[in-house]
């Protein structure tokens, strides 16, 4: 780690040591995602960022990106702020799951496709930029999938059964377990190799949620599945 940070520092040192590098007010570009690693997603989106301040290094922007994830066999748990944390709002980032309300549902197969506006943030070395991105708002479709439901209480008479689920619709950040459906965010780093195409890695992490066909235990409908990947990316100026 103590090399891969020092490489970086080098780098940027070596990108300000040339001559004054002009910054672009607008940048407006496509891009493809991959990621992998206890599943699968691809993610294609439409962004455009605008500099900020004199220097126009520091961006803020938006975009529109569809994800779809692809897993197998995967844990989802019981989602909603109020049972896994008693509370809402931003504080249930501080308060410790409880976990005699979290229940699990076990899919074989899944699959979403979500729709998102993303919002964006990147800071500019000239040709390296650094930045996160999240998505906060849109849609989520997919086919129905069955699984496995394993209640806490294992006196349920739920307990063991096979329930059926689809990809919850609404997808809305709200921080944290106070969020709904289906989610991506990325934390990366991009390198313009030409003054039309980047290359881009970091890690992705992904919210895929489903709800049931019916209120399960404490009348509980909603149940996510959180991932962090590695991605690999393509970034084209338009």
């Amino acid at each position: 780690m103590q090399k891969i940070i020092f490489a970086l520092l080098v780098l940027i040192a070596a990108s300000e040591s040339h001559a004054q590098f002009s910054y672009p007010k607008k940048q407006t570009y496509a891009d493809l995602a991959l990621s992998a690693g206890g599943g699968f997603s691809g993610a294609a989106s439409y962004n455009t960022l605008y500099g900020v301040g004199k220097s126009k290094r520091f961006k803020i922007g938006w975009g529109v990106r569809l994800t779809s994830f692809v897993g197998n066999n995967l844990d989802y748990y019981t989602a909603p702020a109020k049972l896994t944390s008693g509370e809402y709002g931003p504080q249930v980032i501080f308060k410790e799951n409880i976990l005699s309300n979290i229940d699990t549902l076990q899919l074989t197969n899944t699959q979403t496709n979500a729709l998102n506006l993303v919002i964006h943030l990147e800071y500019s070395f000239k040709r390296l930029g650094l930045g996160f991105n999240i998505d906060a708002l849109g849609l989520t479709l997919g086919g129905e999938q069955s699984g496995r439901f394993i209640a806490k209480s294992t006196g349920s008479r739920l307990h063991n059964t096979t329930q059926t689920a689809k990809p919850t619709t609404l997808n809305a950040l709200l921080i944290s377990d106070n969020d709904w459906g289906s989610l991506n965010s990325e934390l990366y780093a991009r390198y313009w190799l030409t003054d039309k195409i980047g290359l881009r890695a970091g890690a992705s992490f992904q919210f895929t949620e489903y709800t049931t066909s019916r209120k399960l235990t404490f009348e509980n409908d909603r149940f996510r599945n959180k991932i962090l990947m590695p991605f690999v990316g393509v970034s084209i100026k338009l």
